[in-house]
């Protein structure tokens, strides 16, 4: 994808954000989780992180899954523009933290949801501009519920993970196309 680096990070945030919630284990319960999920993401200009912040972030987990879920690109659509219709962006060009120029979206003084909102929703609108929708991806490991941005040259990425939910099922489909010829092998021909 045609992306800078600061797309393709927040891209990343709003991925890792929405798996926090992905299967039984939910990885932001508390503060601490919360604190930990900003230190790793490396958001800036968070000093305090408090009850309601963790309440309004796990609200935003679930709006960005709801468009990551959309059925088609008209609800995508429809679903990123009311969350963005909730939120506070002042475009600003930024330095900081080795990270190179790039843009922040979130409003001065915005609240950490409002922040992410911001951050990762206009990431997302640049996919859905320049109609790559499709990109927008749930995992197809049937026992798994993560979503990732396909980010492959031809689209062709299915799993979140190659190295854990895609080796997991080509190992599989493997064992599968083998057990007919091994099944075929333990038959022993009939003695007349």
């Amino acid at each position: 994808m045609p992306f800078g680096h600061d797309m393709v990070y927040s891209l990343a945030t709003v991925v890792e954000l929405i798996n926090t919630a992905a299967g039984d284990h939910d990885a932001l319960v508390d503060i601490d989780d919360l604190r930990a999920f900003v230190r790793k993401r490396r958001v800036s200009g968070v000093d305090a992180v408090t009850v309601r912040d963790l309440a309004e972030v796990r609200t935003l987990r679930t709006d960005f899954h709801d468009v990551f879920t959309a059925p088609d690109q008209i609800a995508a659509v429809t679903r990123l523009n009311k969350l963005l219709g909730r939120t506070s962006i002042t475009p600003r060009l930024a330095e900081h933290d080795g990270f190179a120029l790039h843009i922040h979206y979130f409003a001065p003084g915005a609240s950490l949801a409002e922040h992410l909102a911001a951050d990762c929703g206009v990431a997302l609108a640049h996919v859905l501009v320049e109609n790559e929708w499709e990109r927008l991806r749930r995992c197809r490991a049937p026992d798994c519920e993560h979503v990732f941005v396909d980010e492959s040259r031809n689209r062709s990425r299915v799993y979140c993970d190659s190295r854990t939910c895609g080796n997991r099922m080509h190992v599989a489909a493997y064992r599968a196309r083998r057990r007919p010829e091994r099944d075929q092998g333990k038959k022993r021909p009939a003695v007349g």
